[in-house]
């Protein structure tokens, strides 16, 4: 097992390596609303890596550095590859926006609250609403449903969106009621660290 406060792990380097590269798979997106089985894949690629590192994180131990830039990396190239797609006409702007406004929120309130000492467990709507938003893009990407089945990507879009609200509502109401009894845990031994939510 891997000490908490260390940086470079192998997992760590993935996450790392998939934040860097962001760029180039918003690159490849095309410009037209036909899709492409090269943006297609490498985005199959880009998000099996967040089960990868998430796995080997599991397996060796989670990291505090992991912890920030798992959840960093995955914002990063999922709203960057919807805005993206934003621009070439795909994806409507109101769902985006929709989704960032609720993301930019509770990274916001989370450090807040993280610098009180309180640590909000993950929640697993954020786990579904990663995954829809994942699809979502995967489908407006691959050839065969870009335009022949704009209702999938667009169904799993506006599923994200609803997910995104739900479990925010979530995340900001448990983190209230941590807030709540914070003084009462600190008094009986200070509060456990728990993993960030999404």
């Amino acid at each position: 097992m891997v000490e908490p406060d260390k940086l470079a792990t192998w997992a760590n380097a993935i996450t790392v390596g998939r934040l860097l590269l962001s760029p180039l798979m918003f690159w490849v997106i095309p410009n037209d609303d036909l899709g492409s089985w090269i943006a297609f894949v490498m985005w199959f690629v880009f998000c099996s890596t967040d089960f990868v590192d998430g796995y080997i994180a599991r397996r060796q131990g989670t990291t505090s550095a992991g912890a920030f830039l798992d959840p960093l990396a995955d914002k990063v190239l999922i709203l960057g590859a919807m805005f993206t797609l934003v621009s070439t006409g795909m994806f409507w702007i109101v769902p985006v926006v929709i989704i960032t406004a609720r993301e930019v929120v509770i990274s916001v309130y989370r450090v807040l609250v993280g610098g009180k000492g309180i640590s909000v467990p993950a929640i697993r709507l954020a786990k579904y609403k990663t995954v829809s938003q994942q699809l979502a893009v995967a489908f407006a990407l691959l050839p065969l449903t870009a335009v022949d089945a704009t209702w999938l990507w667009n169904s799993f879009l506006w599923i994200a969106v609803v997910l995104a609200l739900v479990s925010g509502a979530q995340y900001l109401l448990r983190a209230r009621r941590l807030e709540a009894l914070a003084p009462e845990v600190q008094e009986l031994g200070g509060i456990g660290r728990a993993a960030p939510a999404e």
